[in-house]
């Protein structure tokens, strides 16, 4: 029941899509028909009512032409080809434990949450208004973020002086970077927060080759949009401060727009640190215990190497080092070095903070911008025969690297597979997509079992707030109670008022079970591949626990967590 669900809100996906493509044939064909009031014709201006085929006709053919021969279409169509990409293929699995999170979130609207701020629930929103609970509709989201990310990169290309050619090679680049590549198949705040980095990037671009300070407000909109949806951006904003003070951008800070920029960016986010004030500072507390655990794992170990194949891609690395050469060294980029100060000191600043490697991948599409411009300019000094050879096995590369990519973050490998587990041994995420279907059921068959008694004051219990947004989801077709838990932001909802007396308890280790009098094991989750779900890991046996050795709220405090 739960998967004939899940399976009619993608097929409503499907038929999104669809209408996406009629709309935009629709508007090529409008565009067309309004073609015949722009385009002269030799013998003259002609009516509406004279040859009207004909006039659309010409109208098609020199929208095309039109279309090919523009720099930003292309572009564009690269962009929209991702998109595509992603939409046909995102479906193939399940949610994310992260995305049921988000979506769980995304019924209580707030201005903050403990895991991140308030953003990407928002836009979870959005997707269930617009989709219901579909796959291919909530990652549709992320799937634009990260292609327009994709044509940005090609649009700091084009400001930088290059060509078409530095322009795709640009866009390109930014693509097959396993980070962003992957960005486009899952609802994180990662994908919304690459996103904002890329536009505070063009926009910096921009003000230093007009040098016109009003782009400084568009600067601080980015960054305040970029602190409403992950908090890392504080050390782009370094980044920015520093690049500033440290070259000639210093002059700037004279000009009332660099303030009303400062001013704007600080009245976007000033809602979401008003919650953190009342909360205590509690995304403070969970940044704190990820850091802890990611240091204690091992998985802020190989930041620098890291650089080379996972925030960008081997093919790619002489091109952003010649970007970061550029913006930092060479004469012809003494304009930009502001630029290179905004990749360096992130850079250094996570490095030293220990942070996740992924953290800086949306400081390289600047430095991609900037490489691809380079190359274009150093490949314009070789004969043509020679140009053309180097063109050539580039775009071989980019091609043989995307395809590469795709193979291993693209949701296509046949479930529990070969091909699928050593995919999932690299992304480590395939496997948090399987089972949460199954885990509802499972709960709605124990409820059944239970007597009338236990029924009528029954509530259930999960270890993370992935687990919570399953039983809501898929559970509600079984009419299950919304489940409890005492992770991230479920733990400020409460244990409910009553508080239940008999709970179905999931995803909890032996240690939080010694809390009640009474456990008996009532079930286990599996799911039809035998795959392990690393969001709930050993604890996959079902109890049903009664009565608490503690009063609820100091049981609540002993279990509350962070993850």
């Amino acid at each position: 029941m739960p998967q004939e669900f899940h399976h009619r809100h993608n097929v409503d996906a499907t038929f999104f899509f669809r209408r996406v493509l009629s709309t935009l044939s629709g508007i090529s064909f409008f565009a067309a028909i309004r073609g015949k009031q722009v385009y002269t014709i030799p013998n003259g201006p002609r009516s509406k009512s004279d040859s009207n085929a004909e006039l659309i006709g010409m109208g098609v053919s020199d929208l095309r032409k039109q279309l090919f021969s523009s720099d930003l279409a292309v572009l564009f169509l690269i962009a929209f080809a991702r998109i595509l990409l992603h939409a046909v293929t995102n479906h193939r699995y399940g949610f994310h434990r992260d995305e049921l999170a988000a979506l769980d979130d995304a019924r209580f609207l707030d201005w903050g949450y403990v895991v991140y701020p308030p953003l990407t629930p928002f836009l979870a929103r959005v997707s269930l208004i617009l989709f219901g609970l579909s796959v291919v509709g909530l990652r549709l989201f992320a799937d634009v973020a990260q292609a327009a990310g994709m044509f940005i990169t090609g649009l700091m290309a084009r400001e930088l002086g290059g060509g078409r050619s530095a322009q795709i090679v640009a866009a390109i680049s930014a693509f097959v970077a396993p980070v962003s590549f992957a960005s486009g198949t899952m609802f994180e705040y990662v994908s919304f927060d690459y996103i904002w980095w890329v536009v505070a990037a063009y926009f910096s671009i921009r003000l230093l080759r007009t040098d016109d300070a009003r782009w400084c407000v568009a600067i601080g909109a980015a960054l305040g949009l970029g602190a409403m949806t992950k908090y890392t951006i504080a050390f782009f904003l370094a980044g920015i401060v520093a690049g500033t003070l440290f070259t000639d951008a210093r002059r700037f800070l004279r000009s009332p727009w660099f303030w009303c920029g400062a001013l704007l960016a600080t009245l976007i986010c000033l809602p979401n640190f008003i919650w953190q004030v009342h909360h205590h500072f509690i995304s403070l507390d969970f940044l704190r215990s990820i850091h802890a655990r990611d240091v204690r794992s091992g998985a802020t170990d190989g930041f620098l190497f890291a650089q080379f194949w996972k925030c960008t891609n081997v093919v790619t690395a002489p091109i952003w080092l010649a970007g970061l050469y550029y913006f930092l060294v060479a004469p012809s980029g003494k304009r930009y070095r502001m630029i290179g100060w905004m990749y360096v000191v992130p850079l250094l600043l996570f490095l030293l903070a220990r942070g996740r490697d992924y953290y800086v991948s949306p400081a390289y599409p600047m430095l991609l911008a900037a490489g691809s411009v380079r190359g274009e300019q150093w490949l314009n000094t070789l004969s043509f025969a020679r140009a053309l050879v180097v063109r050539r096995r580039m775009y071989r590369a980019l091609a043989v690297s995307a395809v590469l990519v795709g193979l291993f973050v693209l949701p296509i490998a046949p479930a529990g597979s070969q091909w699928w587990k050593f995919a999932d041994a690299l992304n480590g995420n395939f496997n948090e997509e399987f089972g949460w279907p199954e885990m509802a059921e499972t709960a709605a068959h124990i409820r059944d079992s239970l007597p009338a008694e236990d029924r009528a004051h029954l509530g259930i219990l999960v270890g993370d707030a992935g687990q919570a947004g399953a039983i809501h989801f898929y559970g509600a077709v079984y009419g299950l109670p919304d489940a409890i838990s005492a992770s991230n932001t479920h733990y400020l909802r409460g244990y409910g008022n009553p508080p239940a007396e008999t709970l179905i308890v999931i995803g909890f280790s032996p240690e939080a079970r010694r809390g009640f009098q009474s456990c008996e094991l009532a079930g286990h989750l599996t799911n039809r591949y035998g795959i392990k779900n690393s969001a709930v890991g050993d604890y996959t046996d079902v109890f049903v626990c009664r009565n608490l050795h503690v009063p609820w709220p100091d049981f609540w405090q002993g279990i509350r967590s962070f993850g």
